[in-house]
């Protein structure tokens, strides 16, 4: 008997623990926000309103820049479908992005052939992270702040949120591309 009520008991908090989930009410979406491009120029993100959007905080000398080479293919595999990747450099992780605006466009210029927007060097987590990432962990928690560069983030063409990938994960991956494929 004592086991029956604990088991009924664990079932009902396991089905009212479902009740509690809800969507993430998004008072704004991400084309209602902007960032300063690598040129110091406002990108307006309503500019792609209706695109899928991999946002990726980059770095030029960190393990994982060889990742570009992989974000230029993406982009370039699905661009003509309404995908964009947009690279955020950031010098919050081991230093690894110390370069001014101009160096880093020529770093990704000439040894990546990059020709996806770079945005303005920013903070990606703590009290002066940019909107951006600001926006990201009030609407979708703590997945979406970065631990280290090339820190994904999927933006579906709705705006919001659909899912976010570590540093770890390959932009070409399986995991990416099955969900950039379903938001296009």
């Amino acid at each position: 008997m004592f086991y029956k009520n604990n088991l009924l008991i664990l079932i009902c908090l396991v089905m009212f623990s479902f009740f509690d989930k809800v969507d993430a009410q998004y008072e704004k979406l991400f084309f209602d926000l902007n960032i300063k491009s690598i040129d110091n120029k406002i990108i307006n993100l309503s500019e792609f309103k209706g695109k899928t959007i991999l946002l990726v905080n980059v770095a030029s000398q960190c393990g994982f820049t060889k990742q570009y080479t992989d974000l230029q293919t993406l982009y370039e595999k699905y661009k003509d479908k309404g995908f964009l990747v947009i690279g955020v450099p950031s010098n919050q992780f081991g230093g690894q992005e110390p370069g001014s605006n101009s160096e880093i466009k020529d770093f990704c210029e000439t040894n990546f052939n990059i020709t996806f927007p770079i945005t303005d060097k920013v903070d990606v987590k703590g009290k002066d992270a940019h909107i951006i990432y600001k926006w990201s962990k009030e609407n979708h928690g703590n997945s979406t702040v970065p631990k280290w560069n090339f820190h994904k983030i999927l933006i579906n063409k709705e705006g919001k949120i659909q899912d976010t990938f570590n540093s770890f994960i390959s932009p070409l991956s399986d995991k990416i591309i099955k969900q950039i494929e379903l938001t296009l």
